[in-house]
């Protein structure tokens, strides 16, 4: 049969042409022949290489009809073409394509209520995103996918219009018109079957709810199965929390009007009866640490039942394994339930599993920290037995640094093994290096110029070094300070200063002086827990005071004790002691842990005698949806010795930001009056302090610890060396504001309502301060 002058085309442009090819039976047949070549026509796009890698036909091979369908089987299923022909010129193969179009583009018009990256993110997923083939069956599951997101939202009154425009060198725009209409509300949240609680305190569980004040903001009016199925657990939880071991929520009923504006809900209920805890047995390897591991159980016998409580204690079961090098603790309650004297006895079985050992530490994320400052910071060892807390002090340490946004820690398995695992660590880092040049203003110096060079995390070797000019009314100074804090490699830290410094009173006195102080210091830190750490130090300082004729008496009796005329020059050589303690989980926005700091300056040499001791104490406690509950506590003394005064120009201010929020920076405490009979505000060689703030996330922004808004009760005050202290003459003030970790630094605004304050104190509601933490 001569096939060579004439075409015989094998084609499949539909599925009954497979049937035509596997049935025709002879009226199709050809006679097999070998193929000498191969020639690919009709690609544009495709590479003729990928053509023939589908291609079940090779030169050299015999072709015949089975090959045919096969080959165009074959083709068809890549998706790339919708049209296939075989034909054959003598013993050369010729395959015809004709392609499908590329996507040129993916559009968007009339989305409001999502980014249109996001958007576009999510037609990928599915398929559809540009310089991929167009398939209509792809770009039908793309507008579902995006009815599906939208209706999450509330909107089920959105209108999808999908346009595909051919463009040049086949391919094709495709554009979606949405019509996202008006979102559907929750008109109604009933609940049927529930005794125990009122529909009130049902309500309280859940996000879900009815239009209110501030649902246009929230979105908790708006229906999503998401939010629904998390309400369900919420009242579980609720539930079993309470004693209510056998609550189900038997049904949900979800109904929408006809014009798609208002959706009921029903949520049906069984709460079952409330039991207490008869008993609790441990079963299982305990390792003979049976009394340890009762002592993690929180669930009590004769206690109403909490499902919270026996979570809570499983977990503290498994990470007290974990510590001993069982990462993978199989902790399981088996409840024994007695519905007749509503009773529930438990037995936790434990099982520990293998111990395993940790093969490696792997970090990631440190594009610019080295890896030696990370790792020395850890205290699991690579090759040694899983510890979990060590794990997590780890973790802590690492973040504590203070060069990272985001520290995680996660513990995979190794493949292929069932005693081992991998640490992963990884970081965002933040950066930790400055150059600025310019001018700023603040609240309490008014305008302040200011110039700095600061590296934190110098050339990624965690070594600090900055040179700090800033000039305002009341400070200015000149610092260049350099930290190790591994000067030896037990963390042994060191950290030298150099600085000129010139002060101002307080822009609420009247009266004028200045101190100039040049001085060094170089002081050395030592580690002796995880957590604690000591600092021994000295330095030299020369203070200059230079008063005027309206200067404070004080200030004048100074330069009387130490000069002459207007002026004075006094030298000191502080030694200083100090003791930290740092077990919060993050430096940068703490959420619970302790910092503590104690300091002891002495001035035992030198025209200036003196001493004063200083100590602060900071409490975090996380708190429910999301919240914080911060303590801080700050004490500060200081004393002449060897018949000196003490330094008034070393004295102790309240009031403002980070003392007494609601009163003018600087105006609490002794007073003295001036020629003109105006108060004159010196501060005290005694200062207390107490600030409580409930910190929470701001709405909208997720698990964003960065931006938050708090409440706050603050008091506190200065005392003179004379006074004895009162708490009667405690000043106190609450209000609210908004904490954000900016890059240039923590900002803080509050507004502050004085709640005890006497005559001639000095009130400002609104305060604002830049380079704070708590």
């Amino acid at each position: 049969m001569k096939l060579f002058h004439r075409r015989l085309p094998f084609r499949l442009p539909v599925l009954a042409a497979f049937s035509a090819l596997l049935y025709a039976g002879h009226a199709l047949a050809i006679e097999p022949f070998t193929v000498k070549d191969i020639r690919v026509e009709g690609i544009q796009r495709t590479e003729a290489g990928t053509v023939f890698n589908y291609l079940p036909v090779r030169v050299g091979d015999t072709f015949n009809d089975e090959k045919a369908v096969t080959a165009i089987r074959s083709l068809y299923a890549t998706g790339f073409f919708k049209d296939v022909r075989i034909d054959a010129e003598g013993d050369i193969l010729v395959v015809i394509v004709e392609e499908r179009p590329a996507i040129a583009s993916v559009e968007f018009t009339g989305t409001k209520e999502f980014d249109k990256d996001m958007l576009v993110k999510s037609m990928k997923d599915v398929g559809l995103g540009e310089a991929r083939i167009y398939d209509r069956a792809l770009l039908d599951r793309a507008e579902q996918e995006l009815k599906r997101q939208y209706m999450s939202r509330g909107l089920y009154d959105i209108k999808i219009t999908t346009t595909v425009t051919p463009v040049e060198r086949n391919r094709v725009a495709i554009n979606f018109t949405v019509d996202e209409g008006q979102a559907s509300r929750i008109k109604e949240i009933k609940f049927v079957g529930n005794k125990a609680y009122s529909d009130k305190e049902l309500m309280e569980q859940i996000k879900l709810r009815t239009p209110g004040w501030f649902t246009w903001y929230t979105r908790a009016d708006q229906y999503s199965k998401e939010k629904l199925t998390g309400d369900m657990e919420a009242l579980k939880s609720f539930y079993q929390n309470n004693g209510y071991i056998e609550m189900q929520i038997e049904s949900t009923q979800v109904a929408i009007t006809s014009d798609r504006k208002d959706i009921y809900i029903t949520l049906n209920i069984k709460e079952g009866e409330k039991f207490t805890v008869s008993d609790i047995h441990l079963e299982g390897e305990l390792f003979g640490r049976e009394e340890e591991i009762r002592s993690l159980i929180e669930l009590q016998k004769g206690e109403v039942y909490s499902g919270e409580k026996l979570t809570a204690s499983s977990k503290k079961i498994s990470e007290y394994l974990g510590n001993f090098g069982y990462a993978f603790a199989n902790v399981n309650p088996q409840p024994d339930i007695d519905r007749e004297n509503k009773e529930v006895a438990f037995t936790i079985f434990i099982d520990p599993g293998k111990r395993v050992y940790v093969r490696q530490i792997n970090i990631a994320g440190n594009t610019k920290t080295r890896d030696e400052v990370i790792r020395r910071e850890f205290r699991q060892m690579e090759g040694s037995w899983y510890d979990g807390k060590n794990i997590k002090i780890s973790r802590d340490r690492v973040d504590r640094l203070g060069f990272f946004t985001e520290v995680t820690v996660e513990t995979p398995e190794v493949p292929g093994t069932v005693d081992q695992v991998d640490v992963n660590l990884k970081v965002t880092e933040k950066p930790t290096g400055n150059l600025m040049l310019g001018a700023g203003f603040s609240q309490e110096d008014k305008l302040l110029l200011s110039g700095s060079i600061e590296q934190q995390n110098f050339a990624g070797t965690g070594n600090d070094v900055a040179l700090n000019i800033n000039t305002s009314k009341r400070y200015r100074t000149i610092a260049i300070t350099q930290n190790t804090p591994y000067f030896t490699d037990d963390g042994i830290s060191r950290r030298y200063e150099l600085f000129y410094r010139t002060i101002r009173p307080p822009l609420i006195n009247d009266s004028d002086y200045k101190v100039e102080t040049l001085g060094a210091n170089v002081k050395f830190g030592v580690p002796f827990t995880e957590v604690d750490r000591v600092f021994f130090g000295v330095g030299i300082e020369r203070n200059s005071l230079e008063t005027y004729w309206d200067s404070p008496q004080r200030y004048k009796d100074f330069v009387r004790d130490f000069g002459d005329g207007q002026d004075a020059t006094a030298y000191g050589i502080p030694f200083t002691v100090a003791w930290a303690r740092d077990s919060r989980d993050s430096s940068l926005v703490p959420t619970k842990g302790r910092y503590q700091k104690a300091n002891l300056e002495v001035s035992p040499m030198g025209d200036m005698k003196y001493y004063k001791a200083s100590y602060q104490h900071q409490y975090f406690f996380p708190m429910f949806s999301g919240g914080t509950l911060a303590l801080n506590g700050m004490i500060d003394y200081g004393k002449g010795l060897g018949g000196k005064p003490y330094p008034v120009f070393k004295n102790f201010y309240a009031g403002g930001m980070g003392t007494v929020r609601g009163y003018e920076s600087s105006s609490l405490g002794p007073v003295e009056r001036d020629w003109e009979g105006d108060r004159e505000y010196l501060g005290g060689a005694k200062r207390v302090v107490g600030n409580i703030e409930l910190q929470f996330p701001m709405p909208g922004m997720g698990g964003d610890r960065t931006l938050r808004w708090f409440t706050f009760l603050d008091g506190g005050n200065v005392f003179s060396d004379e006074d004895q202290f009162d708490f009667g003459d405690l000043r106190y003030s609450a209000g609210f504001g908004v904490s954000w970790v900016s890059p240039l630094g923590p900002l803080k605004l509050s507004y502050g309502i004085p709640l005890n304050a006497k005559d001639g104190d000095r009130k400002e509601a609104f305060q604002f301060q830049l380079g704070t933490g708590f």
